[in-house]
């Protein structure tokens, strides 16, 4: 049985060969799945609509905050108490949304953040893993907070939050104001370990060294600006 009270928020950038199956895959557990097409120039519209999900489209290109800001505001309109961020490239599991879903139902939390580090459950290199914590040490220190993984997508949260979050970094920079509006709007939060499958084309498509040196960069860039 299809859970309905919940609802996938998937931005989507050129991700047509893998979507369908990706949101097939998410729409035998949930009811509720809007991809956010982010000026994407192959079909990754037409075949996310093909698996059944809600599909918007930004006619360019602006940025994976943009897309999922789209998305939550959208989302906003379905008769919905939990809203997740989750990725378009199969590298995040139902079953860990499903887990943090429940650890959310409580009503004692209002978001429940993904973390690849709170179990060894995750394969990753070393140095990208040094890199990672590097920017989550940063970021802990300008947030006040306490994390353990900063910069995973994977995020369950409440009505309260959709309503009041409003990302205006439209870029990966999101992932940051996203920790900081956590503090700033004293949402009640936890994290929850979670595994990330990095496949070949999730390394291809961003899950890079590089993608973590960056990730870095913007995040102390970020930071700087606000300054």
């Amino acid at each position: 049985m299809r859970i309905w009270d919940t609802v996938l928020i998937v931005p989507a950038y050129n991700e047509a060969t893998v979507i369908r199956a990706n949101m097939a895959a998410a729409l035998a557990d949930f009811g509720y799945v809007v991809v956010v097409d982010d000026g994407s120039s192959d079909d990754t519209a037409a075949q996310a609509a093909d698996a059944g999900a809600i599909v918007l489209r930004h006619p360019v290109n602006l940025g994976q905050g943009a897309a999922l800001q789209t998305g939550i505001e959208y989302s906003l309109r379905l008769p919905v108490d939990y809203f997740v961020s989750f990725d378009a490239d199969g590298q995040h599991r139902v079953e860990d949304v499903l887990a943090m879903r429940e650890a959310l139902r409580g009503g004692d939390l209002d978001i429940v953040l993904g973390s690849r580090f709170l179990e060894k459950s995750t394969t990753m290199p070393r140095l990208k893993r040094l890199v990672l914590r590097t920017a989550v040490r940063f970021t802990n220190l300008t947030s006040g907070l306490k994390l353990t993984d900063t910069h995973n997508g994977l995020r369950v949260f409440n009505r309260h939050v959709a309503e009041t979050i409003d990302l205006q970094e439209p870029g990966y920079q999101h992932a940051s104001e996203f920790i900081d509006k956590i503090g700033s709007n004293h949402y009640r939060y936890r994290e929850w370990p979670t595994t990330i499958e990095y496949s070949d084309y999730a390394k291809a498509k961003g899950q890079s060294m590089l993608n973590a040196v960056n990730i870095l960069a913007d995040t102390v860039a970020s930071k700087a600006l606000d300054r």
